[in-house]
């Protein structure tokens, strides 16, 4: 039923393994490599067709240099942070309360409330393109960084609720009991000790939506438009002029944009592993 770990199969599949691993860590990353060589290859190599070939000469200054001080992306770069620090902050604090509402709390409709959670997640997103634009005009939200903030927390709350609730109720129950022998609130006993316990799933969590919003294109174009409210994942379309597209600008910005969500990552990444794994074990 369950696969057979490497070390207990045959020598000649395990270099078979050892081989064909690092051809397919070169295939799926060779479009990053094609990203970070194009970003640093000067404009007269697309124009005279030199996609894949060596560069002709390094513009790795000139070409960083054009995104940073030549060009809106430090504005889009800005957008993207104040649009995505709110909706993980918002996102998170409501799906922990509404997590630990479901997943301790027994109340009719217990379950019905938590399927409608869920039910969100399953909805195509494109369905709700029209609609969404719509509301966002009439409540004068489009075009506005609050309008995304707003948007994003209400469409992550339902993977986070998911989440969150399922976490709590793996947690030790006889901890709340005994707060409540003691007599403390419950509000307090959400505060003082569940919350310490969510640590490393909030941790997980932060990292997931977070990588989740500011690598967000499809909402980004649909909800704004222009450098006051556009993030950086639309905002590196405006390398395009009218008759042609700047692809060593848009690599070099697309480098510059995933750099925050990797960082994030790596800096995270001890809780980011506690999160997703605790409770894998007894």
């Amino acid at each position: 039923m369950f696969p057979t770990p490497l070390e207990k199969t045959s020598r000649a599949w395990q270099l078979t393994y050892q081989g064909l691993l690092p051809l397919a860590l070169l295939f799926w990353l060779l479009p990053l490599i094609a990203v970070a060589v194009f970003s640093v290859k000067p404009d007269a190599d697309f124009t005279n067709g030199n996609y894949w070939g060596v560069p002709s000469s390094f513009e790795l200054i000139s070409n960083y240099g054009r995104v940073f001080f030549d060009s809106d992306m430090p504005r889009y770069m800005l957008n993207s942070v104040l649009i995505t620090v709110p909706t993980v902050i918002g996102a998170v604090a409501l799906s922990c309360m509404t997590g630990f509402a479901l997943g301790i709390y027994r109340f009719p409709g217990n379950l019905l409330i938590f399927f409608l959670f869920i039910a969100g997640n399953f909805v195509p997103f494109q369905i709700l393109m029209v609609p969404v634009r719509d509301l966002t005009v009439n409540l004068g939200l489009y075009d506005t960084k609050l309008g995304l903030v707003l948007f994003h927390i209400a469409f992550q709350t339902g993977f986070c609720t998911l989440f969150m609730r399922n976490f709590i109720r793996a947690l030790p129950y006889p901890l709340i009991e005994a707060a409540r022998v003691e007599g403390v609130a419950e509000w307090r006993i959400f505060v003082f000790v569940v919350l310490p316990l969510m640590k490393p799933a909030i941790a997980a969590l932060c990292v997931l939506i977070f990588t989740f919003i500011w690598n967000d294109y499809f909402w980004a174009v649909v909800l704004t438009q222009g450098p006051d409210a556009q993030p950086v994942t639309a905002g590196i379309t405006a390398f395009n002029s009218q008759f042609r597209a700047a692809y060593h600008m848009m690599s070099a910005g697309s480098i510059v944009a995933a750099i925050p969500p990797v960082a994030m990552f790596f800096l995270m990444q001890k809780h980011f592993i506690a999160g997703l794994t605790l409770g894998a074990v007894k």
